[in-house]
């Protein structure tokens, strides 16, 4: 599948919201202190352990919004496999701004790279299977599409981008209604012909009755392989099948090969741990 880029519009407010919130209310004071005006610098973006690489184009339009002259070369795509001392993009301009923007650039570009990785290591595992690795709406505030985004780059598929996408009935939803059956017939009263319809189930029981009513899809929650096996069984096909809980790298291939088509992963984006990039000085010139 073709990763294709997010618009500027989407990835500029969570930038600049960063880049504000770093330079205070008065700018970058060590770096006007220390650092001429006219002084000029080239810098390079390193990888510092093996991962994949996500939001390089939220790094370069952090170097923008704090001078427009900076000019940044990459040397790979996101998406792209790195090694430690890989260099992963080139910087030229002034050395106040390159500063100035560095801690938002590495932020945005280590956080992101380190979602793609993990993403990447559960697509690994779950070779050879037909399932595919989705993530979930727990995501940090303000920065959804750039992690989905990078779930994306590490071979990964997105679940909801919010409530509004398609009805999932949860487990709250089925107790407050009083049955899987009610919670879903009221979901198709009330979703519009567009809206796909997903339920999440805990046993093989509430299965069977969400079959029986008819859904598009079906949460399997916190079920052991075996059970899952049955599961996918009991569908046969009528749904698509949705395994949620207990995954991990070592996990997942036993999960995916119980015949399910989705795996569900909310970690990919609230625990991803950074991935560790640095800046590197290379060269200096005065203007």
């Amino acid at each position: 599948m073709t990763l294709v880029p997010l618009p500027r519009l989407l990835i500029e407010p969570p930038v600049r919201d960063a880049l504000l919130e770093d330079l205070g209310l008065a700018g970058d004071i060590t770096s006007a202190a220390v650092i001429p005006l006219d002084h000029r610098s080239t810098v390079v973006m390193v990888a510092r352990q093996p991962g994949v690489i996500a939001g390089l184009d939220a790094v370069a339009l952090a170097f923008e919004l704090v001078d427009p002259a900076i000019i940044m070369t990459p040397h790979v795509e996101d998406g792209a496999a790195v090694e430690p001392g890989d260099v992963i993009a080139t910087i030229e301009g002034r050395s106040r701004a390159i500063l100035t923007g560095e801690r938002t650039a590495l932020n945005f570009l280590g956080h992101l790279s380190g979602i793609a990785t993990v993403t990447a290591g559960i697509v690994a595992a779950i070779g050879g299977t037909n399932a595919s690795v989705a993530c979930t709406r727990k995501t940090t505030p303000g920065l959804r599409a750039l992690e989905k985004y990078a779930v994306r780059a590490g071979g990964g598929v997105n679940h909801r981008f919010a409530l509004s996408d398609a009805v999932l009935i949860k487990d709250n939803h089925v107790a407050i209604a009083g049955g899987v059956a009610e919670a879903i017939c009221r979901a198709k009263a009330g979703a519009g012909h567009m809206v796909k319809i997903e339920v999440e189930v805990d046993t093989l029981d509430q299965l069977r009755e969400a079959m029986e009513t008819g859904v598009d899809a079906v949460l399997l929650d916190n079920m052991t392989p075996d059970q899952l096996r049955r599961a996918v069984e009991i569908v046969a096909g009528r749904a698509i099948t949705e395994a949620s809980g207990r995954v991990t790298p070592q996990t997942a291939g036993a999960i995916a090969a119980s015949g399910v088509d989705l795996i569900s992963v909310g970690w990919l984006t609230h625990s991803a741990p950074t991935l560790d990039i640095g800046l590197d000085w290379k060269s200096s010139q005065s203007e």
